[in-house]
């Protein structure tokens, strides 16, 4: 096997192995874990290195608290027991930021032209790259051995108006992390087979 792919024990935990949790174990997650995870995640490539995804890492019982009061009945108990509950936000301005991540040229034009700083370019550019950096703190989060639980049963505008208030931010999803318990586990659900979902050209 090349030196450059990851073992089979390593696509495991990442993939093959890895459950969404519903129900945690009793340990703690430390901030060096969580700025390691981040470290790791902001890695991953956005459109124009744009980075729109702002992070929220609820540790207290207060601050899970306040966010548990925002998201639906089947995801409260989910929410207080997490030892962390992340929350994956988008900054709708962004391009503020593109003369120092995105310096060769002039990326923030792109943004506050013609479609203005509220055009359907934004959200679509901060929505799209803000996921795929929650999906990067997954994979992240799997590969440093903490497990996850994303969710998106939760109400956009009370996590905006309790977390985000007062900034350009919107909350994109939610996504517990600790070390997941067997208890409420669900078996795996069924995946699409490669001919199903995949066509070649």
């Amino acid at each position: 096997m090349s030196d450059h792919l990851l073992s089979d024990r390593d696509l495991d935990l990442i993939f093959r192995s890895a459950r969404s949790y519903n129900a945690w174990k009793d340990e703690t997650v430390s901030r060096v874990e969580l700025e390691a995870l981040y470290d790791l995640m902001r890695m991953g490539p956005t459109s124009a290195n744009c980075q729109p995804a702002r992070l929220i890492f609820c540790q207290t019982a207060d601050a899970r608290e306040k966010l548990a009061a925002c998201v639906m009945d089947g995801n409260v108990e989910k929410v207080r027991t997490a030892p962390v509950v992340a929350i994956i936000g988008m900054d709708m301005e962004f391009y503020e930021k593109l003369p120092q991540l995105f310096p060769h040229t002039d990326a923030r034009s792109w943004f506050v032209g013609d479609d203005g700083p509220d055009g359907p370019l934004v959200e679509e550019t901060a929505f799209r790259n803000s996921s795929l950096q929650g999906a990067y703190l997954i994979i992240a989060a799997r590969a440093l051995g903490l497990d996850c639980g994303p969710m998106s049963g939760f109400d956009k505008e009370k996590v905006d108006a309790a977390f985000f208030g007062g900034t350009t931010v919107k909350s994109n999803f939610i996504c517990a992390l600790g070390h997941g318990s067997q208890k409420d586990l669900f078996d795996r659900s069924p995946r699409l087979s490669f001919d199903e979902a995949c066509r070649i050209l």
